[in-house]
């Protein structure tokens, strides 16, 4: 399984700043090996962010994203105790689903 999807909740005022790293190698099909073989397309598809298991963003990603995509959003309505998850599928089928309690 992969590293954990690290998930940082700040809260300021009503508004939360929201930061999600998901490590993920996110190979393009470009680039060769050592040996000059192509390295196989390995990316993540999918991705979700729920707020206690409500969707708060949906979304999908492709090859031109880079290694261990990161990103940043802010949202309302998010308070100290809600617990928010994100989970990803990639190409290949592998998953990773991580949450945290907001603090």
């Amino acid at each position: 399984m992969s590293e954990p999807i690290r998930i940082r909740a700040q809260l300021q005022g009503e508004i939360a700043d929201i930061r999600v790293l998901m490590h993920h190698p996110m190979e393009t099909g470009q680039r060769r090996d050592e040996s000059g073989k192509p390295v196989p397309v390995h990316f993540i598809q999918t991705f979700s962010v729920k707020l206690n298991g409500q969707a708060l963003i949906d979304g999908q990603l492709n090859t031109s994203i880079s290694r261990n995509p990161l990103f940043a959003f802010k949202a309302g309505g998010i308070k100290a105790g809600d617990k928010l998850s994100v989970q990803w599928t990639d190409n290949t089928g592998a998953q990773r689903q991580d949450e945290i309690t907001v603090g």
